[in-house]
């Protein structure tokens, strides 16, 4: 059977028909149109309707009375019959007792919207740096919800509006376990490595010049003062920050964030002031054992590797480095702790209602946050040597 017959023996089995009958005297024309108006049994009329359309003259009603199914489709092919006959001259109405496919039919535009042309006439100029401008607003829009994530995070701590405090030590201690105490493998092993490879290679190159005991100062220098809070930022940054912007997207996708707004409470103070608190407090104290980390592998590498004992190592670490060293390290941990939350959380209020939004947030919020901790470690290091410090 060939596809039209099995169209046309589709179309039978649904009775769908439509007939003319002309009224006298010129008058209006009716259509009755009966079976059930689906999408096979209007694609078939099309070319029906299209005849009577175009022989179509004054007035005419097109009564559905006989109508006993239809759906979207058999909707827009009578409402396109009914355009193509009001184009022709003439009033068209809709009659019949079946009020709820006239109202179908009246609910649908005369014609589809023609689809936006391309405007290929931006000049050179305007292609180049559409896409800066675009760009340069964007991040004064992120930097404005920064500074309003941060503001209402100081002073809009407490839960709930009109409470003297509602700071919930439970939630930061909860937050301090998620984000520090269950990140301290993952930075032990990555300190770790990372110190025994910079005492390996160090040791390396210093052996040809006779100097393999400052191998030493270089792993303490450098892990205290740059690596050991850099680092310690970035693993934060992927493992804390990204689950901050999940959690705060995910709430807001579930219409939780709106919840409680109306029930008085503030949003920046019930989920973001604790994960800030928590992050300033852990990322210090991540630091300071990751820096204990990395100087043990350097301690077992140069052992291993040079023949420099513990007892050895310990004092030429305690001759290299002073109070200022560790300081220096120290001092940037919470600032990166307060960059790393307010971007996530920044990002996680971005989120819209759907999975392919979470996870770009979630993507931009540990590269930005990254970006902006190496950033700040860079201006760090000219305001150390702005002040000789």
């Amino acid at each position: 059977m060939t596809d039209t017959a099995q169209n046309t023996a589709r179309n039978t089995a649904s009775g769908a028909d439509v007939q003319e009958q002309q009224a006298g005297n010129g008058g209006a024309h009716t259509f009755l149109f009966d079976g059930e108006w689906r999408y096979q049994a209007a694609e078939q009329l099309r070319p029906k309707l299209n005849e009577f359309s175009a022989n179509g003259q004054g007035g005419a009603e097109i009564d559905l009375s006989g109508v006993t199914a239809m759906d979207t489709a058999g909707a827009w092919a009578i409402r396109r019959f009914m355009t193509q006959l009001q184009d022709a001259g003439g009033e068209v109405k809709l009659t019949g007792d079946k009020q709820r496919y006239i109202d179908l039919i009246g609910a649908l535009p005369e014609k589809l919207p023609e689809p936006a042309a391309d405007d290929n006439s931006s000049t050179l100029f305007e292609r180049i740096f559409a896409p800066l401008g675009v760009g340069v607003k964007s991040l004064w829009d992120d930097v404005l919800a920064a500074l309003y994530i941060l503001g209402s995070a100081v002073r809009g701590a407490q839960l709930k509006l009109g409470r003297h405090s509602g700071l919930s030590p439970a939630a930061i201690v909860n937050q301090i376990d998620q984000m520090g105490v269950k990140a301290v493998p993952i930075i032990l092993l990555m300190s770790f490595l990372i110190g025994a490879i910079i005492a390996q290679q160090g040791a390396f190159q210093l052996r040809y010049f006779g100097a393999e005991l400052f191998v030493v100062d270089l792993v303490g220098i450098l892990q205290l003062r740059e690596i050991g809070v850099l680092l310690t930022a970035i693993m934060i940054a992927g493992r804390s920050g990204s689950a901050i912007t999940a959690e705060i997207g995910s709430m807001k996708m579930r219409e939780e964030i709106d919840a409680l707004k109306v029930m008085g409470l503030s949003p920046v103070g019930v989920l973001v002031f604790p994960r800030l608190v928590a992050l300033t407090i852990a990322l210090p104290l991540l630091t300071i054992i990751a820096n204990f980390a990395a100087l043990s592998g350097a301690a077992v590498v140069t052992w291993a590797y040079s023949g420099i004992t513990f007892a050895t190592f310990l004092a030429r670490l305690q001759e290299a480095v002073e109070l200022s060293t560790v300081m220096a390290g120290m001092i940037k941990a919470p600032f990166m702790a307060l960059i790393i939350g307010v971007v996530a959380a920044v990002e996680g209020m971005k989120v819209g209602g759907s999975a392919e939004s979470l996870g770009k947030c979630v993507t931009a919020s540990v590269v930005k946050a990254i970006f902006v901790v190496i950033l700040v470690d860079g201006l760090f290091a000219m305001f150390y040597a702005a002040i000789e410090f």
